[in-house]
This record gives C-alpha cells, sequence and structure tokens, in this order.
C-alpha cells in the first residue's frame, strides 16, 4: 500500500534549482535515505515533504489513514516544558503544521495521555469521585480501543532510550536541564511513540551514544512503518535501508538496495558514463575534421550529419564532483605531549556530588589515535573540556608539553557574527596559510581547496547548511596548525563524501588524535584505542577498534545471562533436593504422632494455590504462542521473553509450595 506520493517537487536554492521534478513513492515498511553532498538540499527536501518549508512546485500527499511523524535535525523545545509535556502534550502542537492537512496527532496517543493525567492525579491522593468516575470511563476506552499493549510499546521505548526508569520515573525533568544527546532522545522518543505509518528522520543518529544507535537500527530495521531518513551513519545505512535516494547536481536518483549496493552501482554507472563520454569525444574528433572541410551540407543526409554533430557538442557532459582535501604544515610535538595525573570532576544531581571523572591518568605519546566511548552524559565532553581548559578540574593536574598545540573541535561551534561572508570568516584568522609542500594559498584559494568557490564565497554564513558550516569551521581550526587535534563529534552533519576526506586526512596526520563520535565506521578507521567512561565515573581502556568492542560488550552481556540462568537453575535444583530430601524425612520424624495440620493461614492460601497456578499457566501458554507467531518487533519480543522466564520461575516456586501445603491434613 503506498503511504507517500511526491511529485514533481521543486525548490530553487542560492544560485540554482536544489533539486527539481524530484517524483517518488514510499510504500509500506519501506525504508529509503536520501544523501548527497551538503548543500544540495536533503534536509529542505524533508522539510517539503513534512510541510515546514514550501516548496516551490509539485506536491506531497500522504495516505489518509498513515499520518507522518518528523524528526528535524535540530528539534525546538520549550525550556520550561518537562519532558513529559514535550513528549505527550506538544507533539500536537509540532505536527499540526503538516503539509496537506494531514496531521501526525496520535488519537491514540491522546487516550494514552488522558489516561496517565489520571493515574498521576490518583497518584497524588485525589480521592474525589469525580476523578474515580473519570479513571473508570478512561480505562474501559483503554480496554475497548486495545490500547494496553500500545502504552507497554510507549514505556518500553522511553525505558529502552533512558528517558524513564523501570518504575516510569524521570518524565518530570525539565528540557533545559538535558543534555544535548538527551534532548535528541526526548526529540526520538517523541516521533517514535506517536501512532504514525510513515517517519520522516533528519540526522537521528547526531548527539545519540552508540549503545542507542544500535538500538534505534534494530528498531527500524524490524519496524512495520515505512522510513525516509537523511543519515551519514554508513553502517546504519547498510543495516535499515532498502532504499537509497541520490540528490546529485540538482537530479533524483534512486537506488534499489542499501548503501553498499549503492556504491558498487554507482561505481559502474560512472564507468559506463566515462566510456560513453570517450566514444563521444572519438566520434567527434572525425566530426569535427569534417566540419573543418567545410562540406556541402544541401544535401538531407548531410544536414542530419551536422546536426548530430552538434547535437553532440551541446550534450549534457558529466559533472564531475569538485575533489578537495584537508592538508596543512605540520608541527612538531615535544617530548613531553600532555599528562592528567588523578584528574576528577564532580557534578551536582539532586542535592549530592556525583562523580563524571573520577581520579583518571594517563600520559600520551606520539601519534596517537584513541576513542572516546560513553553513553550520553557519562563526561565525554567534560573530560575534554578538562583537557582544553575550559574547564578545571576539581581534583588533580593536567600538563601539557611546551610544543604542544590542541585544535579543539567542539561538538556545537559558535559563530559569533553569522552576517560575515565566508572569505570574510576565514579572512579573521588569517589571510594566508603555508602548506606541508611549502606552498602559500591565500583565504580565497584555501575555501576553493575545501570545496567552497563560486559566489559561495561571498554568502553570509548563516545561509550555509549545518554541514557546510561546520566544514567552514575546521577549515579555521586547522589555520592554527594544530599538533593535537580534540574533535568532540566531528561527522555530526559531514555528508559521506566530506567525512571521507577526513578520514584521510585523520589517518595521515602527524600528531596525536583524541575524538568523540557516535559514528562507529568513522571511530572504527580512525582510532585503534579507547577511553572506556564507566557510570561510576572511572575510565578503563580497551586495545581496539570501536566495532570490536561492541561485540565484546554483546559477548560479556549473553555470558553473563547464560551464567545468570545457570545459577538460577542450580538454586532451584538445589531448592527442589532439600525439599525432597525434607519429604522423605518427614514420614520418620512423625511415627505415631498424626500429620500436622494446616494453619488457618495455610488453609486459605491452599485453597486460592490451584487457581493461580491455573491462570499462570494460562499466560505462559499464552506466551509461547507469542513468541512462536511470527512476532517482528523485537521490544515485544524481548518483552515476551522475559515475562516468561519470570513466570517459569514463578511456577517452579507455586509448584514446590502447592506440594508442601497439600501433603498437610485440612485445617
Amino acid at each position: 500500500m503506498n503511504l507517500l506520493s511526491v511529485k514533481d517537487l521543486t525548490k530553487i536554492g542560492r544560485e540554482k534549482p536544489l533539486f527539481k521534478n524530484v517524483t517518488f513513492g514510499l510504500d509500506e515498511g519501506h525504508k529509503a535515505a536520501l544523501i548527497g553532498r551538503n548543500g544540495t538540499g536533503k534536509s529542505t527536501m524533508l522539510n517539503c515533504i513534512a510541510g515546514i518549508i514550501a516548496p516551490d512546485e509539485g506536491s506531497v500527499v500522504f495516505n489518509k489513514e498513515s499520518g507522518f511523524s518528523f524528526l528535524p535535525q535540530n528539534p525546538d523545545f520549550i525550556p520550561e516544558h518537562t519532558i513529559y509535556q514535550h513528549i505527550f502534550e506538544d507533539s500536537k502542537k509540532t505536527q499540526e503544521a503538516g503539509s496537506s492537512g494531514i496531521t501526525a496527532s496520535s488519537s491514540k496517543l491522546e487516550i494514552i495521555r488522558e489516561y496517565e493525567k489520571v493515574c498521576a492525579q490518583i497518584a497524588e491522593n485525589d480521592d474525589s469521585p469525580n476523578i474515580h468516575a473519570a479513571f473508570e470511563k478512561i480505562t474501559k476506552l483503554m480496554g475497548d480501543k486495545d490500547l494496553w499493549t500500545y502504552e507497554a510499546e510507549v514505556k518500553s521505548i522511553l525505558t529502552v532510550l533512558g528517558i524513564t526508569t523501570s518504575k516510569g520515573e524521570g518524565l518530570n525533568r525539565k528540557m533545559s536541564e538535558l543534555s544535548g544527546g538527551m534532548l535528541k532522545k526526548v526529540a526520538l522518543a517523541q516521533v517514535l511513540v506517536e501512532d504514525t505509518k510513515v517517519l520522516l528522520l533528519d540526522e537521528p543518529t547526531n548527539h545519540l551514544d552508540i549503545k542507542t544507535i544500535t538500538w534505534l537500527e534494530d528498531y527500524l530495521k524490524n519496524t512495520k512503518r515505512s522510513v525516509l531518513m537523511v543519515t551519514h551513519d554508513r553502517y546504519f545505512l547498510d543495516a535499515v535501508c532498502s532504499d537509497i535516494f541520490e540528490l546529485e547536481h540538482g537530479k533524483f536518483n534512486r537506488y534499489k538496495g542499501n548503501f553498499s549496493d549503492y556504491l558498487e552501482k554507482k561505481a559502474i554507472e560512472q564507468e559506463i558514463a566515462e566510456n560513453t563520454e570517450r566514444r563521444i569525444e572519438s566520434v567527434l574528433r572525425t566530426e569535427r575534421d569534417w566540419l573543418m572541410r567545410g562540406p556541402c551540407a544541401r544535401g538531407t543526409k548531410a544536414r542530419a550529419r551536422v546536426d548530430n554533430i552538434h547535437r553532440l557538442i551541446n550534450r549534457e557532459k558529466i559533472q564531475a564532483d569538485k575533489s578537495f582535501s584537508f592538508e596543512v604544515a605540520g608541527r612538531r610535538l615535544g617530548g613531553k605531549i600532555l599528562e592528567l595525573n588523578g584528574i576528577s570532576k564532580n557534578y551536582e544531581k539532586a542535592a549530592s556530588m556525583s562523580p563524571v571523572i573520577s581520579d583518571f591518568s594517563y600520559i600520551f605519546k606520539k601519534n596517537e589515535r584513541i576513542g572516546i566511548f560513553g553513553s550520553n552524559g557519562s563526561g565525554k565532553t567534560t573530560l575534554l573540556n578538562m583537557i582544553t581548559g575550559r574547564i578545571p578540574p576539581d581534583k588533580g593536574e593536567i600538563i601539557s608539553g611546551v610544543n604542544t598545540v590542541f585544535g579543539y573541535y567542539e561538538q556545537n561551534p559558535f559563530f559569533a557574527d553569522t552576517s560575515l561572508t565566508v572569505l570574510e570568516y576565514l579572512k579573521e584568522a588569517a589571510e594566508h596559510i603555508t602548506l606541508n609542500s611549502g606552498k602559500t594559498l591565500s583565504a580565497g584559494q584555501l575555501l576553493e581547496q575545501f570545496g567552497f568557490e563560486g559566489k559561495i564565497l561571498h554568502s553570509m554564513v548563516k545561509t550555509l547548511s549545518g554541514g557546510e558550516r561546520k566544514r567552514l569551521y575546521l577549515i579555521r581550526l586547522l589555520l592554527s596548525n594544530p599538533n593535537f587535534l580534540i574533535l568532540d563529534e566531528p561527522t555530526n552533519d559531514f555528508d559521506i563524501f566530506t567525512m571521507s576526506v577526513l578520514e584521510s586526512f585523520l589517518q595521515d596526520f602527524p600528531g596525536c588524535i583524541l575524538i568523540v563520535s557516535h559514528d562507529r565506521c568513522f571511530m572504527d578507521k580512525i582510532a585503534d584505542t579507547l577511553f572506556i567512561l564507566e557510570d561510576d565515573g572511572s575510565v578503563s581502556g580497551y586495545v581496539g577498534k570501536c566495532s570490536e568492542y561492541l561485540d565484546y560488550l554483546e559477548e560479556k552481556e549473553a555470558q553473563q545471562k547464560k551464567t545468570e540462568r545457570a545459577a538460577q537453575t542450580a538454586q532451584t535444583n538445589t531448592e527442589q533436593a532439600a525439599q525432597k530430601t525434607q519429604d522423605a524425612e518427614a514420614p520418620q520424624k512423625k511415627t505415631e504422632s498424626a500429620k500436622k495440620r494446616r494453619t488457618f493461614k495455610e488453609q486459605k492460601e491452599y485453597d486460592s494455590i490451584e487457581d493461580v497456578i491455573f491462570e499462570k499457566e494460562d499466560r505462559k501458554n499464552t506466551l509461547e504462542a507469542l513468541l512462536s507467531g511470527g512476532e517482528t518487533d523485537h521490544t515485544k519480543l524481548a518483552d515476551y521473553s522475559r515475562e516468561y522466564s519470570a513466570l517459569s520461575e514463578e511456577l517452579e516456586t507455586l509448584y514446590a509450595r502447592w506440594e508442601y501445603l497439600a501433603q498437610l491434613e485440612a485445617y
């Protein structure tokens, strides 16, 4: 079933159309990614589809029963609002601006929102008749609409993303108190919990930690919802997408398959185009010689030949992408580079001091490439800010070498004056730069080497796309000629091509590199050692790639679960053996005495325990059917599996208790 139809969509950019006459559709369950270089209009197209920006031409139509949810690249929020208000109350207001009159407001979500509101009032000891009447009404509505499972899914998403605890706590935190990563998680949760069939996601992995990205990857891969997203995460693209939509030179190209399939097809396509171009040029050389001889073109064949020559000369030629590279003059590192001696940092949380970094020491060596791994809020940026002197440590000392020059690429770079042109912004730092080769370049020439050319040099910074701004910031940073690069999420907003160029530069960089990145492919290529930031503030090390560490964590978790199951089984077997021994010894101890009678309490328990056992056995049978019924939602399957395991343990205990009570005489 078709859920989204885009027809002849056109949007004009700074100098020419960003895209023109784009037509495509999304069917139910399709997962597509929109890729292209920075500034080609990926986010603009997504905003046009979501109805945030009006296209210059064309139409966007959603299936009236599907609805859509839109995650912008930089979600807006009201600082005073709580997480609950943002997710359950702001979503309707945000989405009512949708195109074609379609909103992503979820009637199911509204009912759940009302249910949670009534429950909160009851929890606050509101015992009025009106509240109880409202509770009965909303509970009945939840049952009639079959929303109990949906509510459980919503709570599961909030818990998995770390927004709430397993008990549902945490929704009362203010949006202004949240870190960048947590803000993105809340925005993502708002989109995922809505009852819609189409997800429009602009850079969904930005600011998320690697574990959360892995979870989101599994969620999108298994969900029945359709997805159209903009992302530069190559592992993510490979795992999730079944279609790649490319914006290139204002044209829209569609490729079936994931990102790896796209690269193969693109290479073949490029080779065919280059061979065709060579053949045409070879033909034209002969034809131009014929024209130079001044043939008589009065005959029909001769005129047709001349027309064909002009068509070949005026053909649309291959537009080769402007290549660029990152290059700066090297600066020598000294014997002492950087020493961290017992540094610690605490932040106040809930009226107590919580360690973010605790007693961390390390001596950096030449040409080290170290990645920092940790969940959102674990202190990755805090560690970088301490190293670069942005904030002081509470304890310990940081000693930099005399020749150490930091180049700190901040996660959210600050542009003091966005009304400056691109050229003016760079000239503020330096008029000229000398490269490794000894060649001196002006600011304008340097910008051209980094892919900025033409009218864009005289465009204001505020008119640049997010990726273009980040690239400009990086150029200015490299003008300082650093020998110790500290990069905090350098891949956010960069297109895949720019990331490949940056990777090549960093692999050849003659200095130290310390990076924080959520992009697993980028981390694998650059870092060969990891600093692991633990929950208790300690920092441990891992020698190896990021993907290897993730595999290690997965194996460790599987082994831990296996050990726990074995321990539980051993404990159950021990208890059963002890019970059997006790049962066998009981007749010998009683000799002539009568069988022990049940107490009044035990009699009541005995009268009801069979019903409890039957009820739990029925639920166990239901769970077995659900687990083997072809369900594809991994969140549901995980919940079913956990409940099944817990239920099996409860039944073992109940069986043993029933056997014990059954041997006693009635009260």
